[in-house]
């Protein structure tokens, strides 16, 4: 059911629309881009109805993609509010909700409140200062482009070898490789997903883990300061795995 259409029966039971939510790169759900121009979309049927459209980069963003900071501007959107999170802190537990003066104004004006006894605490907001700092000074956004370009083409040319992946998508270092019993029908292959994220951990110690509807997709979400060196090892691992599981 598309969104056009969910919006029309909500309207004509009498609801509004509020908000939608979204991430520009669905993660958990298997690493899935949505197609071109569906944001684009999805937002002038939204702002139609009267709701805010907001961005979930908590995983995707600050430079994670390649092309661009944040993984909604390759969709061509301008969301009226952006939620941000781990990667922003390195580990450091720190969050943030990016929006525009008026929409934060509206906000107080309907007596939202909100109260967090950490919230812009000075040593949050110092080890924040200094991810972004380094993101910028060691130009990650620009190597998470170079390498993932890389790594991806390493993994597709595996295709050729292993039938068993059936697909492998992603911008940047958010990447994901989608294991099937067979390529026509991509019937997913959970049990060999599962035992390929064991192997990596075991031989090389290596945690991908499985996600997706089914399960089968290996979520591939390194840490940026990634070098060629490390996707090289990957694609010969997962390349050896599969030889030595005759795959």
């Amino acid at each position: 059911m598309d969104v056009k259409k969910l919006i029309e029966e909500q309207e004509k039971a009498g609801n509004k629309i509020g908000v939608f939510i979204h991430e520009s790169i669905l993660s958990c759900a298997g690493q899935v881009i949505p197609p071109d121009n569906y944001l684009k979309l999805v937002y002038e049927y939204i702002h139609e109805a009267g709701g805010f459209c907001i961005a979930d980069e908590v995983q995707s963003g600050f430079g994670r993609v390649g092309k661009h900071f944040w993984s909604f501007q390759g969709h061509g959107v301008s969301p009226d509010i952006v939620t941000v999170g781990k990667p922003m802190g390195n580990g450091h537990p720190v969050s943030a909700v990016v929006t525009t003066k008026e929409i934060a104004k509206l906000a107080l004006q309907k007596g939202v409140k909100y109260f967090n006894t950490f919230g812009g605490n000075p040593v949050s907001m110092a080890i924040a200062d200094a991810v972004l700092s380094a993101i910028k000074e060691e130009k990650l956004q620009e190597k998470a482009q170079q390498l993932g370009e890389q790594l991806i083409a390493g993994l597709k040319a595996l295709m050729d070898k292993h039938p068993c992946i059936g697909d492998v998508r992603g911008w940047g270092l958010m990447i994901g490789v989608e294991i099937v019993k067979e390529r026509e029908t991509r019937q997913p292959d959970k049990d060999l997903a599962f035992t390929l994220s064991q192997r990596f951990l075991s031989d090389y110690q290596i945690i991908v883990f499985p996600e997706g509807v089914h399960c089968n997709v290996l979520k591939i979400k390194p840490p940026m300061c990634l070098t060629l060196e490390d996707c090289q090892m990957f694609v010969s691992g997962l390349d050896a795995i599969l030889t030595s599981l005759d795959h």
